[in-house]
């Protein structure tokens, strides 16, 4: 690993961290995430964004964002957490995985600290979401894993003014910081890239048993509301064999309750000779979802009102209607249950949705700073 110089950044930006121990009198590991980068002095990890300063591991991230933009949750993808509200999102930049496929290369890959245009103190992203009507701040675009000491810190402020938060993250992380990121937050998407080892190392350069491990922990021992995304590579993850695999699995290991995005792959980054998804794979990812036992299946990046909408699992009515991002129809009770016969549908719920609709607003947080800032 070449040895990259830590100036350019604002002391004000780097913050120590806990995951990490020395190996021997030049290097230190770094215990985050299940790769373990071994860092001499001046280094910083894959992620770009940890670095061995001073024989520590610290991140050289809090407080800056690659942006921050208001949009309606449903775009996480989240479609049983608030649905139809406003969602104040932001990331920073780096990421722990390496996907030859990433549809955010110029966020999550970046090495320029140019990219890191906002700063923003964990009270002023509070401050902003609340002036604006958010009901839940979104840690997104990159990887919140490899920012968890800030993203812990703008949970905190937004928790004490009533505004939730949410994890949109590929779930690569250790056990320990897992438990320490999680107690923060309120939501969470997982990207379950593939169910394929081999896939997960041939473009991404990680490794599947992590991921589940996440998603057994967020399901089995936390309150987080947990939906999942995988994004439909055509002839990478997208065999009848390996969708049959993987909605057996959550079904028998998380239930039939999580709900399941399949989404549309885009030609981007290191694959740009690979087709675009037809939407007639999505449709077949679905089928094969529902019929496995998965009650809340969804199809994205496609124009799909039947696969972006929500139904009763008992009786099949609409409960949530969407096209694309605008709902089109509620029919579900003040507590969350379906009109028609009274079945709970499983989510988090307010007695009436909300009303943002498609609407993507950019955001400078100049003007919601605290005073103190």
């Amino acid at each position: 690993m070449q040895a990259v110089s830590l100036t350019g950044i604002s002391d004000g930006a780097t913050v120590p961290t806990r995951y990490w121990h020395v190996l021997d009198e030049s290097r230190t590991q770094c215990d985050l995430c299940p790769r373990y980068c071994k860092l001499h002095e001046g280094q910083r990890g894959l992620c770009f964004v940890r670095a061995n300063r001073g024989g520590q591991i610290v991140l050289t991230t809090h407080g800056r964002s690659s942006g921050f933009c208001v949009d309606p949750i449903e775009k996480k993808p989240l479609n049983h957490f608030l649905p139809g509200t406003p969602v104040l999102s932001f990331g920073t930049a780096g990421c722990n995985l390496a996907c030859k496929f990433c549809q955010n290369w110029d966020i999550s890959k970046s090495r320029e600290v140019d990219t890191l245009a906002d700063a923003a103190s964990p009270v002023t992203i509070a401050n902003a979401a609340r002036a604006l009507g958010c009901r839940s701040v979104a840690f997104t675009y990159n990887d919140p894993v490899v920012f968890m000491e800030y993203a812990a810190d703008v949970a905190d402020a937004c928790r004490g003014q009533g505004i939730r938060t949410v994890a949109v993250t590929a779930g690569y992380v250790c056990p320990e910081p897992r438990a320490e990121l999680f107690r923060h937050i309120d939501a969470a998407n997982v990207d379950l890239k593939s169910f394929n080892d081999q896939f997960y190392w041939k473009l991404t350069g990680a490794h599947l048993q992590p991921v589940l491990d996440t998603l057994v922990y967020l399901r089995r021992e936390t309150g987080v509301w947990l939906e999942i995304t995988t994004l439909l590579i055509p002839g990478a993850n997208d065999s009848d064999a390996e969708l049959e695999a993987l909605t057996q699995w959550v079904v028998s290991e998380l239930g039939v309750d999580v709900p399941l995005h399949f989404s549309a792959f885009h030609p981007d980054w290191k694959m740009m000779d690979t087709p675009a998804t037809p939407p007639a794979t999505l449709a077949r990812a679905r089928a094969i979802a529902t019929n496995n036992g998965v009650r809340y299946c969804y199809t994205g990046n496609v124009h799909d009102e039947a696969g972006g909408s929500t139904y009763c699992h008992e009786c099949g009515a609409l409960l949530i209607g969407r096209d694309w991002y605008r709902m089109t129809a509620w029919e579900l009770t003040a507590d969350g249950r379906c009109r028609h016969c009274r079945t709970p549908c499983a989510g988090v719920f307010e007695s009436a949705p909300g009303a943002w609709g498609a609407r993507r607003q950019p955001v400078r947080l100049g003007q919601f700073a605290a005073a103190t800032d």
